[in-house]
């Protein structure tokens, strides 16, 4: 059993603890937060846990093999450096750390104690994008062409990071599993209106040296919510919609080619509209799973799906893009 520690319990953390409570590899031993009004509502359900205010209590707790770390991006970096310096495996609320230097720096220490450092990047462990995973791996859609997605809803306005860094981790983590060759350079723009000084709508396109291009949608004052991605191959598309309660991917025969003559100017395009194929998902709780493979990245040394790796390479994209809103939409070498 590994002897799992909770520092967090604000809005992610009693699903957390609920997931790893029920993960049969783990036992959960402590949580940690500062606020003990959130402590007594662990208290109530699970009266077994130590429950602490001070999170140093918890990553020097012999009980605990594996800390999990749910609390505001800028405290990730010191929280996990402290773990992993002192013999614990590091499960970190996405996105892993405020820029790329520390991520790295984490991913050194881990390498070098020979522990699991893994980023909470639960979509990667939905039904859903466990199908796109698997009908871009096994060629059906074909190479890819795009993929464009948009993640727009009214609220909630963070006080310490921008909308990209709130919402864009979730389809950057996708984008970087099913398209595994690194990009080239980002491009984005947003604005902010508020006093702040905080972009609460942005647009960003990451670029790369093939045929491929990728765009995010993100806006904290959209009047509707919408979680949508469409993903092109040059055989299918796919629609994924991740408010539909069922019918989260639709796979679409869809495509077109084109007969280019001599002269540029004349192309003539083919197009090609076949059936809609709704494939059938797993519906097993995502960050269950997610628990699982941390367990199992532990227990076997083997990299877990959401690696730090794939969590490292996400902030490198939003810092480029945070790089390229400050500079006006200027593209940002990777």
């Amino acid at each position: 059993m590994i002897g799992i520690g909770l520092i967090g319990y604000g809005y992610w953390g009693p699903n957390l603890l609920r997931n790893f409570w029920n993960n049969p590899h783990c036992d959960v031993k402590a949580v940690a937060d500062a606020r003990q009004e959130r402590l007594s509502l662990v208290g109530k359900q699970y009266p077994a846990i130590t429950l602490t205010t001070n999170a140093k209590d918890l990553l020097h707790n012999s009980d605990v093999d594996a800390v999990v770390i749910a609390t505001p991006v800028q405290t990730h970096y010191a929280l996990a450096k402290e773990a992993l310096q002192n013999g614990k495996h590091v499960l970190i609320e996405k996105p892993m750390t405020a820029n790329s230097a520390e991520a790295r720096e984490l991913m050194e220490l881990a390498d070098s104690k020979g522990l699991t450092l893994m980023v909470d990047h639960t979509f990667l462990y939905t039904g859903a994008v466990a199908k796109i995973h698997e009908l871009v791996d096994s060629g059906t859609i074909g190479d890819l062409a795009y993929f464009d997605s948009t993640r727009i809803n009214l609220g909630l306005f963070q006080p310490d990071v921008n909308v990209l860094w709130d919402l864009a981790p979730h389809d950057l983590s996708i984008l970087l599993h099913i398209e595994k060759r690194m990009p080239r350079s980002v491009n984005a723009t947003g604005i902010s209106h508020t006093a702040n000084g905080i972009e609460n709508i942005a647009f960003m396109t990451v670029n790369y040296d093939h045929d491929f291009i990728a765009h995010f949608n993100c806006s904290w004052t959209s009047p509707v919510k919408v979680r949508q991605t469409l993903i092109g191959g040059k055989q299918k598309m796919v629609v994924y919609n991740d408010l539909e309660p069922s019918e989260k991917i639709r796979v679409y025969d869809t495509g077109y080619k084109h007969n280019s003559e001599e002269e540029k100017v004349k192309i003539m395009v083919e197009y090609r509209t076949g059936d809609v194929y709704i494939p059938k998902i797993d519906t097993q709780e995502a960050l269950y799973k997610m628990t699982l493979d941390f367990a199992a990245a532990i227990m076997e040394g083997k990299a877990p799906m959401a690696s730090a790796e794939l969590g490292c390479r996400v902030v490198m994209l939003l810092e480029a893009a945070q790089q390229s809103i400050n500079a006006n939409g200027k593209e940002i070498k990777l």
